[in-house]
């Protein structure tokens, strides 16, 4: 398959504090969610160190903070999709792929991640699933 060029910007563990899932202990008690986002950019970058020819990327660390403590979610997949709606709505990005971490759901697991994608049509059949988040 023929791809168009690519790069990648990462927002890594982005800490919100979200109303999240179904269980009574979550409903009783807001808990800390680490949101990461890779966004898929037009490539190559521009040339140069001018930030006037890159996506600005901060709409991605606060309106996931924003979304993510707006309102209850009982799903973590309809918050990726919530997520992955902000970023598609940024013209210039092709894709993102993002995955949410609840870190102190279960005593001896480190967390419950959910990792969902979202891509544009010139970039269907993109293996987005080997994007590290």
């Amino acid at each position: 398959m023929n791809f168009p060029e690519v790069y990648f910007v990462w927002l890594r563990r982005i800490e919100a504090s979200a109303s999240i899932g179904f269980h009574a202990f979550e409903l009783a008690a807001r808990q800390k969610v680490y949101v990461s986002v890779a966004l898929i950019l037009p490539g190559p970058p521009p040339p140069g160190d001018e930030v006037s020819g890159v996506q600005d990327y901060d709409f991605v660390r606060e309106g996931v903070r924003r979304l993510a403590e707006s309102r209850h979610f009982n799903l973590q997949e309809t918050l990726c999709g919530e997520i992955l709606d902000l970023c598609l709505a940024e013209s210039g990005v092709l894709g993102a792929v993002v995955q949410t971490d609840k870190p102190d759901v279960y005593p001896a697991v480190a967390g419950v991640a959910c990792r969902m994608a979202r891509l544009r049509p010139s970039l269907a059949g993109f293996p987005w699933w080997t994007v590290n988040v």
